[in-house]
């Protein structure tokens, strides 16, 4: 009979946010997957468990996750831990849990702390609907690419960064997003914990001065449905009518269709479209 894989949540800053049930299960597993082994031997150590340990982390995972998963066909129990928080969050776990339930052995997540639901929460932020973004990509090009996807984002925001890149990251945002507010949560759960409801402009002059420090979560509000409106009405009154037939026709749109999408931008009639278009050819 098949093993199975728990990913256990542990604390993101203090270590009584760990449950009875992550340390029954820590004491119980065969092995702990570890993505810092340097680093989980201090939690196993304060609650006195002694199951042994392996590294798996960003650079061994694929292979590793494998020798895993036939250790659990073999009916071995593994516990993935990330250095802090919930496995498989922006972290190697999401690749074990791929292959352990593509080998058909159970999965089972047990919850605990997670550093973007923390901080969302004391954010102060609509907390409805979110876009988890984790840390930004270091590829610039596919950094671009996410930031541009985020301009007309009207989740909440939240993004992870280190204190040695808040800055840069901070004018990046403001460069793309404009100068929205933000809520700053950083050393989450521990002695320093703070959040800062500021903009991304203050931010950024606030910053120029003090150093960061601590690891942080950037929690930023989305765009407003209103706003999107606004944004798309001034964009089509810079174009013509034919200018902005002309937007649709190039994605494929056929003509008439394209007049009646023109008529409900603008809030006129088809009729008034296509009388423009005639007087105008």
């Amino acid at each position: 009979m098949a093993g199975e894989l728990y990913l256990c949540a542990t604390p993101i800053g203090n270590l009584e946010d760990i449950t009875f049930r992550v340390i029954r299960i820590l004491k119980e597993a065969d092995v702990i997957a570890a993505e810092d082994t340097r680093n989980s031997i201090k939690l196993l150590n304060h609650f006195d468990i002694k199951t042994p340990m392996t590294s798996y982390h960003e650079y061994n995972k694929y292979d590793k996750a494998a020798s895993l998963v036939n250790m659990m066909l073999e009916g071995k129990t593994v516990a993935c831990i990330t250095d802090a928080g919930t496995p498989g969050i922006s972290d190697p776990g999401e690749e074990l849990v791929k292959q352990a339930l593509n080998a058909g052995i159970k999965v089972s997540s047990v919850p605990g702390a997670a550093a973007c639901i923390t901080a969302l929460t004391m954010s102060g932020r609509k907390t409805r609907r979110f876009a988890f973004e984790a840390f930004l990509p270091a590829d610039k090009k596919e950094r671009a690419r996410v930031l541009e996807t985020l301009k007309d984002e009207t989740r909440t925001m939240i993004i992870y960064e280190a204190p040695h890149h808040l800055k840069k990251t901070l004018k990046e945002l403001f460069e793309c997003l404009g100068d929205r507010e933000i809520s700053i949560c950083r050393e989450l759960t521990k002695l320093h914990e703070e959040t800062v409801l500021t903009t991304l402009c203050e931010a950024i002059n606030k910053y120029e001065s003090e150093d960061p420090k601590g690891e942080y979560v950037l929690v930023i509000e989305g765009k407003t449905f209103e706003e999107i409106e606004q944004s798309k009405e001034e964009e089509f009154a810079a174009l013509d009518i034919g200018e902005h037939v002309k937007l649709y026709t190039d994605r494929g749109i056929d003509k008439k269709e394209a007049m009646k999408l023109v008529a409900n931008d603008r809030g006129i009639s088809k009729r008034e479209v296509y009388a423009w278009l005639i007087s105008n050819e």
